[in-house]
């Protein structure tokens, strides 16, 4: 049932329409979003449960790792449960602070799904350009300030958003064009001026997407060379194959969120459902290929894997 009561400021709830124009395909459409949910919930818990238990992977770069596999777990869980209870069982009401509460957890974690991009850059950067001086550079202390920092951007940024959207009146109606609360498609519901929402918005995504990304790409730009400069094919090889699952991690984040942006700016009569459709795609895709991509690539994290079901195999028997 529809909740239509308004208060003085605010609705008691939004509803969720889901993916407009797909709502005969929505039971279908649930499969592959299961699926990708439970991938990235069993890869990252599975990452998480390997680099705690075994002090072998006690390092930066696998400390960076599980930080990134914390966040996508939270980042995949703070809209996929919703949105499944949405296509199975029509469960399309959202309260409204448990909307904002949504909004808060999906944009707060995908900034330090970034953030957790550019540590791991420099954890690279450091590992290649200073060996010698990796362990003493990269001490626990530093790469505990680097994740407290990671939170607080991403906190700082966000607060003021909640606060934002309660002091609106919503006139529009309470029918949010999503699957999720995404600020925007929030903000669209909104009577009078909106144009610091919008305008807060728009910063916020450039300044994390463009300075973390110039960050990333100076620091590859100062790897390349350093791998250039080894003596043998065999050395640049092995260096930057170190560097492979990161940049893997790296485009699974940063291409759905370029091609969304493009799509809205320059395809603007696209329908509606193709970016809804983009945009579920960002929030699934990076939690459910990461925990892959460094689980095939990385030779310790495969090892660690293959031993975990190895040893599930033998109690069996």
């Amino acid at each position: 049932m529809v909740v239509n009561n308004i208060t003085s400021t605010h609705p008691v709830a939004f509803v969720l329409m889901g993916i407009p124009g797909l709502e005969h395909l929505h039971i279908w459409i649930s499969i592959p979003f299961c699926s990708a949910y439970t991938l990235a919930l069993l890869g990252n818990c599975t990452l998480l449960l390997i680099i705690r238990v075994d002090a072998a992977l006690h390092e930066p770069m696998y400390l960076f790792l599980a930080m990134l596999a914390a966040v996508d777990l939270v980042l995949s869980s703070s809209t996929l449960p919703k949105m499944l209870a949405l296509f199975w069982f029509r469960d399309r009401e959202i309260g409204f602070y448990a909307c904002l509460v949504q909004m808060f957890f999906l944009h707060s974690f995908a900034i330090m799904e970034s953030a957790m991009l550019l540590a791991m850059a420099f954890d690279r950067y450091v590992a290649i350009c200073r060996p010698l001086h990796y362990t003493t550079i990269l001490t626990k202390p530093l790469i505990i300030k680097i994740g407290v920092a990671a939170v607080t951007r991403a906190v700082t940024l966000m607060t003021p958003l909640p606060f934002l959207l309660r002091r609106f009146h919503y006139c529009q109606g309470t029918a949010i064009a999503h699957c999720y609360c995404e600020h925007m498609a929030v903000v669209r519901l909104a009577c009078g001026d909106t144009w610091f929402n919008n305008i807060y918005g728009i910063a916020v995504a450039m300044f994390i997407v463009v300075l973390d990304l110039l960050f990333v790409v100076l620091s590859y730009i100062f790897i390349l060379q350093a791998v250039l400069q080894l003596a043998s094919p065999e050395a640049c090889y092995k260096a930057f194959g170190t560097c492979v699952s990161h940049i893997g991690a790296i485009l699974a984040f940063y291409t759905p969120v370029i091609i969304s942006s493009v799509m809205h700016r320059v395809a603007r009569q696209t329908a509606p459902h193709v970016h809804i459709l983009l945009a579920n795609f960002y929030l699934l895709f990076p939690p459910m290929v990461n925990p892959i991509i460094y689980g095939v690539k990385t030779k310790q994290i495969r090892e660690r894997v293959l031993g975990l079901f190895l040893r599930k195999d033998v109690k069996g028997e």
